[in-house]
């Protein structure tokens, strides 16, 4: 095995994360706005804004 087939088979391995590979993207979007507006209904009602 040469220097860089071993690179790249090391940074495959490394790279994946173990997270869903083609789930629902709406879903993953829905619930980032839904964090982005629940934060900042928090900052409104302690008054840090």
């Amino acid at each position: 095995m040469t220097a860089t087939a071993a690179e790249k088979s090391t940074h495959a391995r490394r790279a994946r994360t173990g997270g869903p590979e083609d789930g629902p993207k709406i879903l993953e979007h829905v619930l980032g706005w839904t964090l982005v507006v629940v934060l900042a209904m928090l900052v409104t009602q302690v008054g840090l804004l």
